[in-house]
């Protein structure tokens, strides 16, 4: 894999804002690999997946005593 970072400023020329935009539309059209050592979620894990965004930490914390995931020495604010 590779990454490629561009600086875009006043100084960039046509040529080069063309050169640009062929290597990305080029790296679109190349296939999707995948790391051996990180292998895609399968139907079941992906099940299980919950995002974790908590609007505070308060909420949090109840979400992790719910879990079970929290001693009740945890401070929860209500």
């Amino acid at each position: 894999m590779a990454v490629v970072r561009y600086m875009v400023g006043k100084d960039l020329t046509p040529e080069r804002r063309a050169a640009m935009k062929a290597e990305i539309e080029a790296a679109a059209k190349r296939p999707y690999t995948y790391d051996p050592d990180c292998p895609l979620l399968t139907e079941e894990q992906l099940a299980e997946f919950r995002p974790v965004n908590f609007d505070s930490m308060e909420e949090r914390a109840r979400h992790m005593e719910a879990m079970g995931k929290a001693t009740q020495d945890t401070p929860v604010s209500v």
